[in-house]
């Protein structure tokens, strides 16, 4: 289970503004996180993530990783968390099964997530010569090689036309299934979200509304 109470004061152009967000995800659990621009869903995912650190609050996976009421914050690479970033970070020198080993060296783990992910075929090539969709699905599989407890993705499909984007939103599914890994994933589509997600969190101003 991963829960999280988050604040912290962020600014909108000139105006400032405090993002107040709280969940509670089940072990398996899928949480959409939606909002406008500007609205704190990034920022959550960076707090979560251990990249930044919230004002108060606190945050909980398989142990606590901040608790501002007792002076707890776990840096991000002592929290067993996999991220995804928007424009995927692949290392360009590196081929795909290069990225997988980069972040853990199994290669019969990687071999195994390649697979999943459908990309074996793939394993030698360089991020320049894959599609969209495959380097999002080569970041993806690298960010599961830890074995993550939660697994966090900012806007992973934003970058991809409307029908692959469809495509890859189930693939993403398929592989939240099959691993049985904990997500928050970040979206400005509600209605994406919907069609993917278990619980939905709505950002507006800050304030933050489970579904």
């Amino acid at each position: 289970m991963i829960r999280f109470q988050v604040k912290k004061t962020l600014r909108a152009g000139a105006s400032l503004f405090r993002l107040q967000a709280e969940a509670e995800v089940a072990k398996g659990g899928f949480l959409g996180v939606a909002g406008p621009s500007g609205s704190g869903k990034t920022t959550l995912l960076r707090c979560l993530a251990g990249l930044e650190r919230p004002e108060a609050g606190f945050i909980a996976g398989p142990e606590v990783w901040f608790d501002s009421a007792r002076g707890v914050f776990v840096p991000a690479r002592r929290r067993s968390v996999g991220l995804v970033f928007q424009d995927y970070a692949l290392f360009p020198h590196m081929t795909v099964l290069g990225n997988l080993l980069y972040a853990s060296n199994d290669r019969s783990r990687a071999m195994e997530y390649l697979d999943l992910v459908r990309l074996t075929e793939h394993a030698g090539h360089f991020p320049r010569e894959l599609s969209g969709g495959q380097r999002q699905r080569t970041a993806l599989a690298r960010a599961l090689m830890r074995s993550p407890d939660l697994l966090l993705l900012d806007e992973p499909l934003s970058a991809l036309e409307e029908d692959l984007r469809a495509a890859l939103g189930e693939e993403v599914k398929r592989v939240h299934q099959q691993t049985g890994v904990t997500i928050v994933m970040v979206s400005h589509s509600r209605a994406e979200l919907g069609r993917l997600t278990t619980q939905l969190l709505e950002l507006s101003g800050g304030a933050g509304q489970v579904y």
